[in-house]
């Protein structure tokens, strides 16, 4: 969910700049830094910030340069400004104080000094939203760049583990002899072999090797990785549910390996577990 766009427009006296940037979150935390002029349309900004970004920490900016005789000046009010001096003007000649700064104090009372930009045309609105509209354009453009580079990575990760899962089928065979072997030396070691019955061994045998018998987990892992290649070429914004599905992936590889009972297989369920993890990290940067 990290992104990053911005976007300016020179309308010959004044420059609009949008500037959008996004860090990881669970939801949309929106922060907006605009000028005083646009606080009327806040409510709007957001409005199209929800619909278009979803997730994440995003913080989004705006800034209006003016230049040269382009400025807004500030506004005087000369009828408060005479009635302020006057007054000021009184109170001195009542108290017999000097009158040399009345002017300066009278234009820092209230209402005195007003500034004009605190509203804005809509003409001026219309720039700084096709601006905004561009900057979102270019957000949205570097997480789709963003996206592919991880749907690569991703995908090359589920097929990583698929492809241990096709190792397991192979080694999964090779355990049974050795359990057999391991319990008959067990037995010979402890009550002699000669003592063993071996109907009653091969009944417990069958017994134990069906506890750990991962047909099951071998198919629900499989069903599990063609689905989240599925849900990750969708089109819509599916990251809280590859999340689902590697949490049941991950399930799926544990069950696997605490039945395995083998060093290889083990091994294997290892390097689906480490690939699994980074495939975790990177879903929270996923829509």
């Amino acid at each position: 969910m990290t992104g990053y766009g911005i976007a300016t427009h020179d309308a010959g006296s004044t420059k609009y700049t949008v500037e959008i940037k996004s860090l990881n979150s669970k939801f949309l935390e929106l922060s907006l830094r605009i000028p005083k002029a646009f606080s009327e349309k806040e409510f709007q900004l957001r409005t199209e910030c929800n619909k278009q970004i979803e997730r994440g920490k995003v913080n989004l900016s705006i800034n209006v340069e003016q230049t040269g005789a382009a400025v807004k000046a500030a506004g005087i009010d000369t009828n408060l400004l005479k009635h302020y001096y006057e007054q000021l003007k009184a109170v001195s000649a009542e108290l017999n104080e000097p009158t040399g700064n009345l002017m300066q104090l009278a234009l820092g009372l209230p209402e005195v000094v007003k500034y004009t930009e605190d509203t804005i045309t809509e003409e001026e609105w219309k720039s700084v939203e096709r601006t905004f509209q561009q900057a979102l354009a270019n957000f949205q453009q570097f997480r789709a760049d963003e996206g592919s580079v991880l749907q690569q990575e991703v995908t090359q990760r589920i097929n990583t583990i698929m492809h241990n899962l096709q190792l397991v089928e192979v080694e999964e065979p090779k355990r049974i002899p050795l359990i057999r072997e391991r319990l008959n030396q067990f037995l010979a070691d402890a009550v002699g072999g000669d003592n063993v019955d071996h109907n009653r061994f091969e009944q417990e045998l069958i017994y134990y090797i069906d506890k750990l018998d991962v047909t099951e987990e071998k198919v629900r892992l499989k069903t599990h990785c063609e689905y989240f290649l599925e849900t990750l070429k969708s089109a819509d914004a599916n990251g809280k549910k590859l999340g689902f599905i590697s949490q049941e992936i991950g399930r799926e590889i544990n069950t696997l390996g605490s039945k395995a009972n083998d060093a290889a297989m083990q091994k294997l369920v290892v390097g689906m577990k480490e690939e699994l993890e980074k495939i975790k990290e990177q879903l929270l940067n996923v829509l």
